[in-house]
Formats: structure tokens, C-alpha cells, sequence
């Protein structure tokens, strides 16, 4: 049974990389399995998604709904992004990191993202993967800067029986970022620079149209349609009875039926208009862009991730038409309606006057430009709720009143101001995370019971019995690492968590070093976008590349791991 339980780790782990389940449904798989399997009984899996640290982590964020709401982050957005472009970036992060301390980091991203990406005077590329990495590097010297450190906390409360202080990661995590800050912004000066006015870059956005079959286009060439001559857009390719056919010569006659394949600018979408019976994603074109352009990104809360366009009613669920898509620096191939989305990926919409009604805008989507802006809280409504946040962190800080009571009361006080609604918080309640990190404490359950865990502590300790516990202490910072860059932050504790405890625990050590490696571990996702919710964010609208943040993140990555690696044992000692 223990081989059995340490093979279905292992599988659980394949499934997350290859990304072919959702890590919430992988997650329940494996704790029911462990259920049937007798590994844990129904009251422990039950106890285990009622953990107290795990409802600590789920009220902060939603709470943070309200948090986000306030004119605050829009405000200082509006502010930062003067002077030098050094000067702007190295405000920009500090910024960023102080806000990502005691705010949810996606929210801070949201917030200046659509200000960075609007503005004109400082190229987004140059600024957008520094206000990721900024917020995590701030996120981390909190308990609740980042989920991840929540997340190591509920297992710091399950298996060691104490629950970690607030400003605990403070004490290697504010020397280690600030050491981490100088390295980004030096090498926030070579990222490459995309100018909004350059078209040439603008040309990544992926448009299909269909020929309606009545269209007087039909039996026409493409140079007599005049589809050569579109003012910033490219026809690039033709899609005809399941065959493609790029490039597309002048001369090639239109059917009915075909498929039209553009890339091109956002503002020039309109040009499409004046083609008789073109259809954009099942609607005319005249009409779909009739209606204002607004540009979003997929959030990592969104339902439709992983599913394409024709899967869904997309056009019933938003009052909005899909005009194009876009994902990092890269075109895109295919019809539109049949790519699976990701979350980063930017979307045109052309939206119905509506659109701004509808309840599942925030969950769903990022706005980066358009006319539309979420709603706001009044000023006193933003005072009371920041003061009252502020007193929450400093009575738990000073363990006068536990974090837990404290977000409590807060998010009483917020639904009774009707500052928050019952139906907001089901609708942004976080249901997968909930599920995975509570699975995830009931199957490091089933580990140990199982003697798995105790199998693992052996290995650990054969492993590194030679080199010290200094090495062995290395050896799980670096297990978390390379976790978080190939799957999610939260995943990567969830799966060191119970390594790290049985690696102390074998060699008689305090157990807060290893927990310490696993938390700051999970946080240090630098050198790929998909492990980290902000980068995915960013990816698309600073159309970037992989490379880009292999190229900025291993400085980075290098500099964050050598602080961490010599500074915990000296805060925490073996």
C-alpha cells in the first residue's frame, strides 16, 4: 500500500503538469480515492476542509472583493507613471510590493494593469513583468500577501498544531526582496520594448470571419474584393472545407463558406464593416461592430478557461461578440470559435450597451481598455473598509484578536454596509481553491497514515545523511522551486508541504526552517509564465515571450534563491 500511495503521488503530479485535468479535480480524485481505499476515514477528509487557517484564507479573499473595489489602486495608478522610465518602474514596484503585503497581488496587478496598458508616454513591455514579479516578491513577506503563504500555514496547522504569525516571513522576506529589487530593476531595462504606435507589433490579434454564401463577394478575387488594402489589418490565411490555405494569393476567388483568417489592430477592426456578408463568430459584421470594442483578459477565476468559444453561449452570457484573440506575442492558428482558451489570453469584445450589468464581468475578465470601468466604492464607503481592514491585520499582528475573528467581523460589517452582497460572494466564492488545499491536507493525511510519509523521511534522510542537514534543507527549497514553475503555486506547497515536514522530522530538527523553504519556495516563480496567476496576466498585453521572462526571471530567480537559502537558517535554526 505505501508503494501504491507514493505511485499515486507521483501521478498526481503528471496530471498537473501535463495540465490535462483541472488541478481541483485532480486533487478531489486522489483524496476520495484515499477515502475508499480506508487511507482516511470521512471525519478526518471532512475536518480537513473546515481547517481554521484554510477559512482564514478564504475569508481574506473574500474580502479582498471590497478591498479592490477602492478608489486607491486606481488612484495611485494614475500617479506612479511619471518622471524617467526608471524612476516610474522603481516606483511602480515599490508600490506594487507594499500594496501585495496586505492586498491580494492579482487585484493590485488588475488595477494597474489597464492603467499601464492605456497609457502612452512609457512602452507596457518595459513595465509589466516588473509589477509581476514585484508583487509576489511582496506578497511573501506577509502571512496575507499571497495565498501561498495561507495555504503553508493551514498545513503548519495540521500537522505541527501552531499557526504562523503575521510578520514571521517579514524576517527573511523583506531583506531578501529588497536585495531581489535591485536585480529586477536592472534588468527591467532590457526588456524588449513593443511602442503602442508600433503596428508591426500590433499585428498578433487573431480574427476570423465567415463568407456568408448570398455575400456578393462570393466568385470574386481577393484583390477585387479589395481585402489587400485593409488600413492595419492582414489577411492571413483561408480556411476552406477543412483545408487551409496560406498565404492567399491576390488571385484566389472566394467561395461560399470560406473562412477568412486576419491579424490586425484593435482600432481597426471596424475596417470589416463595409464587406457585405461577412460574419464575425456567427454575427454580422456591421452589426457586432456597430457596438463599442472593449479589451480583456481571461482572469484565472474564469469559467472559461479550457473551453472554446463554441463550447460555450458566450454571446448570451456577456451580451458581447468575440472580435479577436490574443496570446503573448504569438498568432494564434485555427478557427477562432475551436481554440481553447487560457487564462491571460486578451480578448476584443464588441459589447451591447448592457455589458456592463452583467455579474460575472469580474470574475471572468481583467479590463484592459474600452469605456467601461468596474464599479467603484463611494469615498467613505473606501475609508471604512481600509480602516477596518488595517485594524484587522495590526489586533492580529499584536495577537490581540486572531486573524480569523477579525476578518470575520469585517466581513460581517461589509455585508450588513451592503459594501458586499450575499450574491457577490457566492458568485466570487473560491470553490477550486477551496477544494484543492483541503484535498491536499487529507491526502498528506493519507500519506502518513499510509507510511508513505515515513518512507519518504527515510529516503530524505539517506539522500542527504552524508552532506548535512544544510543540504537536505536545500534539497526541498529547490523541490519546491522547480513545483511552482511546473505547476501552480498553491499545488507546489500543497505537494512540498508534506516532504518538507518528514524530511525535519527525520532528522530531529525544528520543523520551521523546512515549513520556511517550502513557503518562499512556492512564492519563487520567476523564470516561466504559466506557475503564477500575475504573469499570466500580463503575458498577453505586454506581448511577450517565454524567453522574455526566462531572460529577466533567472537574475532574478538566482538572486531571490541565494538570499532565502542564507538568510532562513540564521532567522530559523535547525
Amino acid at each position: 500500500m505505501t508503494w501504491a500511495v507514493l505511485l499515486s503521488i507521483a501521478g498526481l503530479l503528471a496530471l498537473l503538469v501535463s495540465g490535462v485535468v483541472r488541478p481541483a479535480i485532480a486533487f478531489v480524485g486522489l483524496a476520495g480515492a484515499y477515502l475508499v481505499l480506508g487511507l482516511v476515514d470521512t471525519t478526518t477528509l471532512l475536518q480537513q476542509y473546515t481547517n481554521p487557517a484554510l477559512a482564514t484564507l478564504l475569508l481574506l479573499l473574500l474580502v479582498s472583493l471590497a478591498l479592490e473595489r477602492t478608489p486607491l489602486l486606481d488612484w495611485l495608478s494614475q500617479r506612479l507613471l511619471t518622471g524617467s522610465e526608471k524612476t516610474a518602474t522603481a516606483r511602480l514596484m515599490g508600490a506594487s510590493a507594499v500594496l501585495s503585503a496586505f492586498l491580494n497581488n492579482t487585484a493590485v496587478v488588475a488595477a494597474f494593469l489597464g492603467a499601464i496598458s492605456r497609457q502612452k508616454r512609457i512602452a507596457p513591455s518595459r513595465l509589466l513583468i516588473p509589477l509581476s514579479y514585484a508583487s509576489i516578491l511582496g506578497g511573501m513577506t506577509t502571512l496575507v500577501g499571497t495565498s501561498t503563504n495561507l495555504v503553508v500555514n493551514s498545513f503548519a496547522l495540521g500537522s505541527c498544531g501552531f499557526e504562523l504569525g503575521m510578520f514571521q516571513f517579514s524576517l527573511v522576506g523583506v531583506p531578501v526582496a529588497l536585495l531581489t529589487f535591485g536585480v529586477l530593476l536592472w534588468r527591467a531595462g532590457k526588456l524588449p520594448e513593443h511602442p503602442p504606435e508600433d503596428t508591426a507589433e500590433k499585428l498578433s490579434y487573431f480574427l476570423a470571419a465567415d463568407l456568408e454564401a448570398g455575400s456578393e463577394m462570393v466568385g470574386k478575387s481577393i484583390e477585387e474584393n479589395e481585402l489587400r488594402s485593409l488600413e492595419g489589418l492582414y489577411l492571413l490565411e483561408l480556411e476552406r472545407e477543412g483545408r487551409l490555405i496560406s498565404p492567399v494569393g491576390p488571385e484566389e476567388i472566394l467561395q461560399a463558406d470560406d473562412t477568412l483568417v486576419f491579424t490586425g489592430e484593435v482600432g481597426k477592426v471596424q475596417a470589416l464593416q463595409r464587406f457585405p456578408g461577412l460574419k464575425l463568430f456567427g454575427h454580422q459584421a456591421d452589426d457586432l461592430l456597430a457596438t463599442n470594442l472593449v479589451e480583456v483578459v481571461v482572469s484565472h477565476e474564469s469559467e472559461l478557461a479550457g473551453q472554446t468559444l463554441q463550447d460555450v453561449d458566450f454571446r448570451s452570457m456577456f451580451n458581447a461578440g468575440v472580435v479577436g484573440i490574443r496570446r503573448g506575442g504569438k498568432r494564434l492558428e485555427g478557427q477562432l470559435g475551436q481554440i481553447p482558451l487560457r487564462v491571460g489570453d486578451c480578448l476584443v469584445l464588441a459589447v451591447g450597451s448592457d455589458f456592463r450589468q452583467h455579474r460575472n464581468i469580474e470574475r471572468n475578465f481583467h479590463l484592459l481598455s474600452g469605456s467601461f470601468k468596474r464599479p467603484q466604492l463611494k469615498r467613505t464607503e473606501s475609508m471604512l473598509t481600509l480602516a477596518g481592514f488595517a485594524a484587522v491585520i495590526g489586533l492580529a499582528a499584536l495577537e490581540w484578536l486572531p486573524l480569523f475573528h477579525g476578518l470575520l467581523l469585517l466581513m460581517a460589517g461589509l455585508v450588513a454596509g451592503k459594501v458586499l452582497s450575499t450574491a457577490e460572494l457566492r458568485r466570487r466564492f473560491p470553490f477550486e481553491l477551496w477544494l484543492i488545499i483541503g484535498s491536499a491536507l487529507a491526502i498528506a493525511q493519507g500519506l502518513e497514515s499510509s507510511g508513505a510519509a515515513a518512507l519518504l523521511a527515510q529516503g530524505m534522510q539517506t539522500l542527504f545523511s552524508g552532506y548535512g542537514i544544510y543540504a537536505a534543507f536545500v534539497g526541498c527549497y529547490l523541490m519546491t522551486l522547480l513545483l511552482t514553475e511546473t505547476v501552480t503555486n498553491n499545488a507546489a506547497a500543497a505537494l512540498a508541504f508534506p516532504i518538507a515536514w518528514t524530511t525535519a522530522q527525520a532528522f530531529g530538527a525544528d520543523p520551521m526552517p523546512f515549513i520556511m523553504a517550502v513557503a518562499y519556495g512556492a512564492s519563487a516563480c520567476f523564470l516561466v509564465p504559466y506557475g503564477y496567476q500575475t504573469h499570466l496576466m500580463v503575458y498577453s498585453p505586454g506581448r511577450y515571450r517565454i524567453s522574455d521572462f526566462i531572460k529577466t526571471g533567472l537574475p532574478v530567480s538566482l538572486t531571490y534563491s541565494a538570499g532565502v537559502l542564507l538568510l532562513t537558517p540564521v532567522v530559523f535554526p535547525f
